[in-house]
C-alpha cells in the first residue's frame, strides 16, 4: 500500500478544515497510508523586505528538506507547476505507485519555497493560477488524492 506524506508549513487552525481533513483521511485509509507532517511557520515581521522574506523562505525550505522521507517521490505544490486534470492526476499517482512505495507532497508556507527545494522535487504541480490559503489547499489536495484512488479503482465518485 502506498504511503503518502503531506509535508506542510503551519498548523491548521480552523475546525472546519480539520474536520474536512479528518473525513478525507478516513476515506483514504482504504487506499493508502496517510501521514501529515506539519512544520512550524516562521513569523513574518510587519516591516518585511525581500531579504527577510528570502531568509524566511530559505529557513522553512531547509526544515522541509530535513523531513522528506528517504526514497520518496517528491511533488511540490507551486504556482509554476504543471496543471493536471483529475484523470491525469489519477494516472500520475498510479504510475508513481508502480515504482515507489512512498509519495510526498510539499505545501510551503505563505512565502512559498526556495529554488533549492524546488530543484530536489521530482515534479511541481499547480492546482490553479489563483492563490488559496495554504490551509485550504490541504483539503483540495486530499480531495484530489481521494478522487484519484476512486478513478484508479473504477469506483463511482460524484463529479
Amino acid at each position: 500500500m502506498l504511503k503518502i506524506n503531506i509535508l506542510c508549513i503551519g498548523k491548521l487552525k480552523e475546525t472546519y478544515l480539520k474536520d474536512a481533513i479528518n473525513e478525507y483521511s478516513k476515506r483514504l485509509s482504504k487506499y493508502c497510508y496517510l501521514n501529515f507532517i506539519e512544520l512550524p511557520d516562521e513569523p513574518i515581521p510587519e516591516k518585511s523586505n525581500i531579504t527577510i522574506e528570502n531568509q524566511i523562505k530559505d529557513l522553512e525550505s531547509k526544515h522541509i528538506i530535513e523531513h522528506i522521507p528517504k526514497g520518496s517521490y517528491i511533488i511540490c505544490l507551486d504556482l509554476t507547476g504543471k496543471p493536471y486534470s483529475s484523470e491525469e492526476f489519477a494516472q500520475k499517482i498510479n504510475n508513481i505507485q508502480i515504482t515507489n512505495s512512498c509519495l510526498t507532497f510539499i505545501i510551503g508556507g505563505t512565502l512559498g519555497v526556495n529554488e533549492n527545494l524546488k530543484n530536489i522535487c521530482n515534479e511541481k504541480i499547480c492546482f490553479s493560477k489563483m492563490t488559496f490559503p495554504h490551509q485550504l489547499i490541504r483539503v483540495f489536495l486530499l480531495e484530489q488524492i481521494y478522487r484519484s484512488f476512486k478513478i484508479n479503482n473504477n469506483e463511482k465518485y460524484h463529479h
